[in-house]
């Protein structure tokens, strides 16, 4: 089965916005402080991702997202306005993940260093990491938000969310073939029509105000289960490459991976 990466990559129409998840409804705005809109170049074509911060110098999103330069866009609503409470920020490094697999999408994460610290305020706030391996069960009720498309034709400027259930792993194993359990999470249930999709890649999983997984693939019909990057069988690298590049914040060396 084709797997859809979750990535709106083409030339956005002057008026056109960045789409809503599926089955979900407009959020209550700046309910989700943690959000990151990403505005990414490459070889003259422009792409939209989702992305979340960790720490006021970091933004994590999926690895596939990666661009020759990144825009990140803190504090919005509605992307398409000029809003007081936006933070635009360049991005000063993209770390892809060293096992990403392009090919079946393991490893699918990646960090971005940001140019400029963004400041914190009620708008802008990081989202709290998971603290260990600690399963998440099937069953789990989490918050997916976006601004990815409702469907192929239809989109919408303003962050959508909604409330997804983890699967067990056999879901999803049975209709990806690359499906991971180890460091992947199968989230949507298959009879309701609700799920992400185009221009959610790299948006956040929240569980009890913990992230927990990144929006990585689906199926090319926006019908559920969808594949997230399990954020807690990645943290030893994550810790290690915020510490690293930190400590090298005001050297000069290539920007990116």
């Amino acid at each position: 089965m084709k797997l859809l990466l979750l990535l709106v990559a083409f030339l956005l129409p002057s008026k056109a916005g960045a789409g809503e998840i599926i089955g979900g409804r407009e959020a209550r705005p700046h309910s989700h402080p943690y959000m990151a809109f990403l505005l990414i170049q490459t070889s003259g074509r422009q792409g939209v991702c989702g992305g979340f911060l960790v720490r006021e110098d970091f933004v994590m999103t999926a690895a596939h997202c990666w661009g020759s330069t990144i825009k990140v866009i803190l504090g919005a609503h509605n992307i398409r306005r000029q809003e007081r409470t936006q933070q635009r920020i360049s991005v000063r490094r993209a770390i892809r993940h060293p096992g990403y697999s392009k090919q079946n999408l393991l490893n699918d994460i990646m960090l971005l260093q940001l140019g400029n610290r963004a400041t914190r305020n009620r708008f802008v706030r990081p989202v709290a990491l998971p603290q260990s391996k600690a399963k998440l069960r099937p069953g789990s009720l989490c918050t997916v938000a976006g601004w990815g498309r409702v469907s192929q034709t239809r989109r919408t400027d303003t962050l959508q969310d909604v409330q997804l259930r983890v699967q067990r792993d056999q879901e999803c194993s049975n209709i990806f073939r690359a499906y991971n359990g180890q460091t992947e999470i199968c989230v949507g249930n298959q009879r309701e029509r609700k799920t992400t999709f185009l221009g959610d890649s790299g948006g956040p999983l929240v569980c009890n105000n913990v992230v927990q997984g990144i929006v990585s693939y689906g199926r090319s019909n926006p019908t559920p289960p969808g594949v997230f990057t399990k954020v807690s069988s990645f943290l030893p690298w994550i810790k290690r490459t915020m510490r690293r590049f930190e400590q090298q914040g005001n050297h000069t060396e290539t920007p990116w991976d």
